[in-house]
């Protein structure tokens, strides 16, 4: 295992990026974005597949632009959905280059979000479409996620994953159109990726008046001040930071080392939260051997940041 050293100045730059593009050769695809990460030690998750790229990525500005030029000479990836942000410290320990099915796993054939996605909405329109009464505000992310906060008006499918997005929307969404009436449908979520496909599987559905939020959640919450905002609480992301709100400031929410999910203020009080093991949820789910083995995980991990190191080793292997 090798040391990582985490230096505190200057930030970090973290880019969030996807692009629906087809893809010939996945794997050899991987090696380029491996190769060219590791070399201005670059960490995070790229996903690779047939249908495109998808990510997040953190470093020093110099490396992150490096590694986003490798991609944007590709064919097909001239263009980015992409979304910076800064931290003080690396949200990542190690890199990973992936090759994937799917680069958002919704498990439903034939789909081509990069043709068949709905109608882009901008930030500064979206509060006027969501609104409107006459339109079904739909969150596609996950039932944790929409737990710390969501916009006004959304429905919440509660899903445990995207993969069961389309089973919901053809037991009950459907059901909710014809029960309100609504003329259309405005879908979101994080970064904007699971809706080019959410909205592509609605058009594949019959439901052709179909728009999504341009950039999502995080492009929304960068865009439109706080004051004449209509999200409301903080929205998750897929790093150290666990969540961010108005500007993407840093939430309050931790992660649980335990289940993975995010934990606010009030949940860091319950008698069943570990820092490191366990929270509320999970307690219960969790062994002596498996709360000791977290426990040892995070006692090492406190050393190493004491020490100004990550406790992850460099790479991992696909």
């Amino acid at each position: 295992m090798t040391d990582l050293h985490i230096p505190a100045d200057p930030p970090v730059r973290v880019a969030a990026l996807y692009r629906f593009a087809p893809v010939a050769d996945p794997p050899a695809v991987r090696q380029t974005l491996q190769d060219a990460c590791d070399a201005g030690q670059v960490r995070g998750t790229l996903l690779v597949a047939p249908e495109g790229i998808n990510g997040t990525i953190a470093g020093w500005a110099d490396s992150i632009e490096a590694v986003l030029s490798v991609i944007c000479a590709m064919p097909g990836f001239q263009t980015l959905e992409l979304k910076y942000a800064w931290t003080d410290a690396p949200p990542f320990h190690r890199m990973k280059v992936r090759v994937k099915a799917e680069i958002v796993t919704m498990g439903q054939p034939g789909l081509d979000a990069a043709r068949d996605a709905g109608l882009y909405v901008s930030p500064v329109d979206w509060n006027a479409l969501i609104a409107d009464p006459e339109t079904l505000v739909i969150d596609t992310r996950n039932a944790y996620e929409g737990e710390i906060g969501a916009f006004e008006r959304a429905v919440q499918p509660n899903t445990e994953s995207f993969r069961d997005f389309p089973d919901w929307f053809r037991s009950e969404g459907r059901a909710l159109l014809a029960e309100t009436g609504a003329r259309r449908v405005a879908m979101y979520c994080t970064g904007g990726i699971r809706c080019e496909k959410s909205t592509a599987f609605l058009k594949a559905e019959g439901i052709e008046n179909v728009h999504h939020l341009e950039g999502g959640i995080l492009r929304y919450l960068e865009t439109v001040d706080e004051k004449d905002s209509l999200w409301r609480g903080e929205c998750f992301v897929f790093d150290e930071r666990v969540s961010v709100g108005h500007g993407l400031r840093p939430g309050p929410h931790t992660l649980c080392r335990g289940c993975r999910l995010p934990v606010d203020e009030a949940g860091r009080t319950s008698p069943h939260y570990v820092e490191g093991v366990c929270c509320a949820r999970c307690h219960d789910a969790r062994d002596e051997e498996q709360r000791a083995r977290y426990t040892e995980r995070h006692r090492q991990m406190e050393i190493a940041r004491r020490r100004g190191k990550a406790h992850i080793g460099v790479a991992a292997k696909s």
